[in-house]
């Protein structure tokens, strides 16, 4: 493997064809070398892992490459038979990016542990995300058992893929004690485009400073989404009480907002 200059980074003059013959090398050792390489990680600070970071990012790529995607399978379960034991946190999150690029639907059951991990929930998250084959159904048995930040991330993320399966969910958590899970939920119900969710979310807008601007945005993403998937009638139910209530100077914008689409929707 090269050697990074004094910043860190590596330089252009990499020896490609050395290099990837020896990923080939670490590839066909199988399980046990990729186990040997992260074996060399260590936290921060605690010693110098450059080359073996860099080269289980090469062989993710590689088996990425590969016709047999078995190869890929076999390697991204390697790694994942890493996480959620005693290794080091700040090594676990560096194999979750690793699956991030070479993961698939094999992995994600081990992802999905990690949910309610508090140092490792967000990035196992985005890992799953990038995968998509099977993450709903991690994100969303996750959900009863994720707090305080771990929550948050969950909920945020049914919001990213739109899992209309969680709906009932997340309608629930917009009541939620906790503000920042409030306005999460009023988001990710909002992002899903579900239309039985306008009244829950037009109640959540009534509330008061910075809850009412995000539940007010929240509103108007529901309705834009809803507008986009043909239906009118409940998307100008919100455009017209948002028209109907927002009636202070500071909130002319949404109330013009609310016009311009109640116009555009009528197509007058």
């Amino acid at each position: 493997m090269p050697d990074p200059d004094g910043r860190g980074m590596y330089c252009t003059d990499i020896d490609k064809d050395k290099v990837e013959k020896a990923v080939a090398q670490i590839h066909n050792g199988g399980r046990d070398n990729v186990i040997a390489i992260i074996d060399m990680l260590v936290p921060p600070g605690q010693g110098n892992d450059v080359k073996a970071h860099y080269a289980l990012h090469c062989l993710a790529l590689h088996v990425c490459k590969l016709d047999d995607d078995n190869q890929r399978r076999r390697f991204a379960r390697a790694v994942a038979s890493q996480l959620g034991g005693d290794r080091p946190k700040a090594v676990q999150r560096y194999l979750v990016r690793v699956m991030q690029v070479a993961g698939g639907r094999e992995v994600v059951g081990t992802l999905g542990k990690l949910l309610v991990d508090e140092e490792l929930c967000e990035p196992a998250a985005q890992a799953l995300t990038a995968i998509g084959d099977g993450a709903a159904d991690q994100f969303r048995e996750s959900l009863p058992q994720a707090k305080g930040k771990c929550r948050l991330t969950v909920i945020q993320n049914l919001g990213v893929i739109r899992d209309a399966k969680s709906v009932d969910a997340l309608k629930r958590a917009v009541t939620d004690e906790d503000q920042d899970i409030r306005i999460a939920a009023a988001w990710a119900l909002a992002n899903i485009g579900d239309p039985g969710s306008a009244g829950v979310l037009l109640k959540a807008a009534d509330a008061e400073g910075w809850e009412r601007i995000q539940a007010t945005k929240a509103c108007l993403l529901l309705a834009e989404n809803l507008l986009a998937a043909g239906k009118n009638y409940e998307a100008t139910r919100i455009y017209t009480h948002l028209r109907n209530t927002r009636t202070e100077p500071a909130e002319r914008y949404v109330r013009d907002a609310a016009k311009k689409a109640l116009t555009a929707a009528s197509g007058k």
